[in-house]
C-alpha cells in the first residue's frame, strides 16, 4: 500500500496551519480543479482568480482537504493558514526537510526546461525520482513541486526561472539544492534587468541556496563563465563542474555528428572518453547533454546510466517535435514545433537544426517567427540580427508575427519576405495560402507571440499524414 503524501497532522505541522477536522490524508497537491484528482490537497492560491472561489468545487470533486486562508470559503476538511502562498511554501519546505533526496536546481536563459527533463529521465532510471511539472519554475511553481515530493524520493530536479533580480535567490533558498546548475546566459529579460551582466548575476543567485559543500555546475563555453565562477567562489559550494566544448571542461564534447533527428558523438567525462547518442535535433542538444551529465555526476549518478537515459529522450511539443500535416489540396507539410518560447540564443539553435532538415519534392523551408519579448531597447537590433542565420539555414520564406518581428522582416532580402502578420491568427491564414506540398515549416517565437496557436491549428484541423 502506497503511503500518503501528506497526513492531516503532518500537513498542519509543516504549513503551520489550523485543522478544522483531522483524519484525512492527501495523495497529491493541486492548485487547479480542472486537473485535481480525488485525494488531492487543494491549495486555494490567488492569482488571476481567487482559488477560494473553487474550494467547495474541489471538495465536491473528491479533494481530501483544502488549504485556505478564509475558512468560510467552503464546508469540509480545511487547513487554515494566514496566507495561502506562504502556507504552500512552508509545506514545500517541510517536504524537503523530511526527505533524504538529492536535490538539483536548474536555471539559465535557455535550455533549462530541456536539461530539467533530461535530468528527470536520468533520475527515473536511478530510482524513485521527482521533478518539476511542465515549466513550474516561479514563485508558486517551485514550492508546489516541493510540496508534491514524496518522502521516499532519491533524486529530485527543480527548474527555477526569473525575470527580475532576487527571484532566483528566493527559489533556491526554498529548494536548498545539493547541485545548482546554470545552462547558459543569453539576452532574455533584458528589458527588466538592463544588461547581460545583470542577467548573469541574477542567474548566479542559484548558488546562494546550495547546501554546504554542494556542487555548482556552469557552462564553460559561456562568455560569462568567469563571472559565474566568481559567484561560485563566493558561495558555499564545495565543488564546481563545468561543461561544454571548451578544452579542460569537466564534461567536454569531443565530437558530435549531427543529423536532422539527433546525432552521435563522444564526450570526455572527468577524463574518461564516452560515446553517446541523442534523438534530439540540434547541435545545442549535445551541450545540454553534457550539462545534464555534469549535474547527474554531481548528484552521484553513474555517467553510463545517465547517457543511457539521455539516448532515449525524444523532442516534446513546443520544443522541437516534428509532425506531418495534411492541408487542403493534398498538400503535406513537415511541421517543426519550437513554439513554446524564444530568445536570440534559442532562435539560433532552432535555425541550426532546421539547416539539416530537407524538404521533399519541390518543397521549401518556411519559418514562422513570432516576436521575442522583454528584450529592452536592443529589441529591434536583436530581431534584425536573426536574418543572417535564417538565410544560412536555407530558409526560403519567412512569416513574421507581432510588432517586434517587423525589424526582422525589414532586415531580410525581399525574396525571403513572405508576409508580416500582426497576430498569430492571421499567420494561420497566410501559411495556409503560402504552403506548398513538401515544405518544411518551422514555428518559433515567444509564448506571448501566440505562434503556438498556429501549431495547434495544424494539429487540430489538419489530418496527420504518414511519415
Amino acid at each position: 500500500m502506497t503511503a500518503p503524501l501528506w497526513t492531516a497532522r503532518d500537513a498542519a505541522e509543516a504549513s503551520q496551519g489550523r485543522l478544522t477536522e483531522g483524519g484525512w490524508a492527501a495523495s497529491g497537491v493541486s492548485i487547479d480543479t480542472r486537473t485535481l484528482q480525488p485525494g488531492d490537497l487543494f491549495v486555494a492560491l490567488t492569482a488571476q482568480r481567487d482559488g477560494h472561489d473553487f474550494a467547495q468545487a474541489a471538495l465536491d470533486k473528491g479533494a481530501a482537504a483544502v488549504l485556505v486562508s478564509n475558512p468560510e470559503a467552503c464546508s469540509g476538511p480545511r487547513l487554515v493558514v494566514e496566507n495561502v502562498l506562504d502556507g504552500l511554501i512552508r509545506l514545500g519546505e517541510g517536504a524537503r526537510r523530511r526527505s533524504d533526496a538529492v536535490r538539483v536546481g536548474v536555471t539559465g536563459s535557455v535550455g533549462k526546461t530541456s536539461v530539467k527533463e533530461a535530468l528527470a529521465a536520468v533520475f527515473r532510471k536511478a530510482g524513485p525520482a521527482h521533478w518539476s511539472e511542465k515549466s513550474y519554475n516561479n514563485h508558486w511553481g517551485v514550492p508546489l513541486t516541493l510540496a508534491r515530493m514524496p518522502e521516499a524520493t532519491r533524486h529530485a530536479v527543480f527548474e527555477m526561472g526569473m525575470n527580475h533580480k532576487g527571484e532566483i535567490s528566493e527559489l533556491t533558498r526554498m529548494v536548498r539544492p545539493h547541485v545548482a546548475m546554470i545552462t547558459k546566459i543569453a539576452p532574455a529579460h533584458l528589458e527588466n534587468l538592463g544588461s547581460m551582466e545583470a542577467i548573469a548575476d541574477a542567474k548566479a543567485e542559484i548558488f546562494e541556496g546550495l547546501e554546504a559543500d554542494g556542487v555548482a555546475v556552469i557552462p564553460a563555453d559561456d562568455e560569462f563563465a568567469p563571472r559565474l565562477m566568481q559567484a561560485v567562489q563566493g558561495s558555499g559550494a564545495g565543488f564546481m563542474l563545468d561543461f561544454g566544448l571548451t578544452p579542460g571542461a569537466a564534461v567536454r564534447i569531443l565530437s558530435y555528428d549531427e543529423g536532422p533527428d539527433g546525432g552521435v558523438g563522444r564526450m570526455d567525462v572527468m577524463g574518461k572518453p564516452m560515446d553517446f547518442r541523442l534523438r534530439l535535433p540540434g547541435a545545442h542538444q549535445a551541450v545540454n547533454a553534457a550539462g545534464a551529465v555534469a549535474a547527474a555526476l554531481g548528484a552521484g549518478v553513474d555517467p553510463d546510466l545517465a547517457l543511457d537515459a539521455l539516448s532515449e529522450l525524444k523532442p516534446t511539443e513546443g520544443r522541437g517535435v516534428a509532425f506531418y500535416a495534411q492541408l487542403s489540396r493534398g498538400r503535406v507539410i513537415d511541421v517543426v514545433d519550437e513554439s513554446y518560447n524564444a530568445n536570440p540564443a534559442s532562435m539560433r539553435a532552432a535555425f541550426g537544426a532546421l539547416k539539416l532538415r530537407k524538404p521533399s519534392g519541390q518543397g521549401r523551408k518556411i519559418a514562422v517567427i513570432g516576436e521575442m519579448l522583454e528584450l529592452g531597447p536592443d529589441s529591434r537590433a536583436l530581431h534584425a540580427a536573426l536574418a543572417e542565420p535564417l538565410i544560412t539555414a536555407g530558409v526560403d520564406q519567412v512569416i513574421g508575427v507581432g510588432e517586434g518581428a517587423r525589424a526582422l522582416m525589414d532586415a531580410l532580402p525581399a525574396e525571403h519576405r513572405a508576409a508580416w502578420c500582426e497576430t498569430a491568427e492571421s499567420a494561420i491564414e497566410t501559411l495556409s495560402e503560402l504552403a506548398r506540398d513538401g515544405d518544411v515549416v518551422l514555428v518559433k517565437g515567444s509564448n506571448a507571440s501566440g505562434v503556438h496557436k498556429l501549431v495547434s491549428s495544424l494539429r487540430d484541423k489538419a489530418k496527420p499524414a504518414s511519415a
